[in-house]
């Protein structure tokens, strides 16, 4: 593994995470800065194997991670982990004892970390990062034991329900045969009890109403137009779940939040590249802009997503049919 000193901006953004727990010295600011390390690691990269002594705790800064123990030549997935979340071996914390479990990455991922020496050396000085682990691992037992009694207990139904609302986004993002694999069920046990799931999503007369809130948001009011418009946002807006919205927009819509508010921000400049006095005063790249794309290749590549040509072929199109 490739090892490098982290960037200053990555590790200002694990610190404002940490201080938004407990408020963080200067000094412990400072080291951090001194000891962090990053590293980007490939989709099935093995950060750790089952039996090696975890020498780090990683951040991911993007990217999704999994514990995988070996029980009975079967694969167990122990955890899932993606964007914004710490990683470490969970039996072998600190490289004590050998780790129980493998940690895998599950994407192409990028990674802050700290050494076990080093994470060691900051306990012993400051008592600010001694309270920010404390609670970090209170919330993760929490979690863990959360966790552990919906799927000893559970039905199949129970344990899918509890994860798309502990984890929303994630069954859209991960590959099923893993999450299944984690919540302990068979792949064909997910898909069915998933199936079933989308289906009275569907017939629920609830989803009718939320589907006129939303496109009176999004498509009415034009909040497509802002730039960091995002599901959080629209789900605080309107006083609904990230897991409810989403379940909408991959069930009813057929698509995801992005493709949706997308699909609207393209239909807004065909509009307007169909008027030529809006062609004559802005560019392309412009219209763009001020529809809510918040770089070009991001238009681009959604603009041939969505239309299936680039935006100058549309606009070539428009212009041979007007002759």
């Amino acid at each position: 593994m490739r090892y490098k000193k982290a960037p200053k901006e990555d590790v200002v953004y694990i610190l404002s995470i940490l201080g938004s727990i407990y408020p963080i010295s200067k000094e412990l600011s400072d080291a951090f800065y001194e000891k962090s390390v990053s590293l980007k690691v490939k989709k099935e990269t093995v950060l750790l194997r089952e039996g090696e002594r975890c020498q780090y705790m990683y951040f991911i800064k993007r990217g999704a991670m999994m514990g995988q123990t070996i029980h009975q030549q079967k694969e167990i997935v122990t955890y899932i982990s993606i964007d914004n979340e710490f990683v470490s071996s969970i039996s072998g914390l600190h490289g004590v004892v050998p780790s129980q479990e493998a940690i895998i990455a599950v994407e192409d991922s990028e990674l802050i970390a700290m050494h076990n020496d080093d994470l060691q050396e900051l306990f012993s000085k400051y008592f600010d990062m001694n309270y920010l682990f404390r609670v970090m691992v209170e919330q993760y037992y929490r979690d863990a034991q959360e966790r552990t009694h919906i799927i000893r207990v559970g039905n199949a139904k129970e344990r899918y329900l509890y994860f798309i609302n502990t984890k929303p986004g994630y069954i859209e993002r991960l590959p099923l045969h893993l999450v299944a694999s984690m919540l302990d069920m068979k792949l064909q046990t997910l898909l069915r009890v998933q199936k079933q799931h989308q289906f009275s999503l569907q017939k629920d007369r609830e989803t009718e109403d939320w589907c006129a809130k939303i496109e009176d948001y999004i498509i009415a009011q034009e909040a497509f137009k802002t730039t960091d418009l995002s599901l959080e946002k629209i789900a605080f807006t309107l006083s609904s779940s990230t897991h409810k919205l989403s379940a909408i927009f991959n069930n009813v819509y057929k698509m995801t939040f992005a493709d949706f508010v997308n699909r609207q921000r393209i239909k807004s400049i065909q509009l307007q590249m169909a008027d030529t006095e809006a062609m004559r005063n802005f560019t392309i790249e412009a219209l763009a802009r001020q529809t809510g794309f918040a770089s070009r290749s991001a238009f681009y590549n959604a603009f041939k997503k969505i239309v299936g040509v680039s935006p100058a072929e549309y606009r070539s199109a428009l212009s041979s049919s007007s002759i």
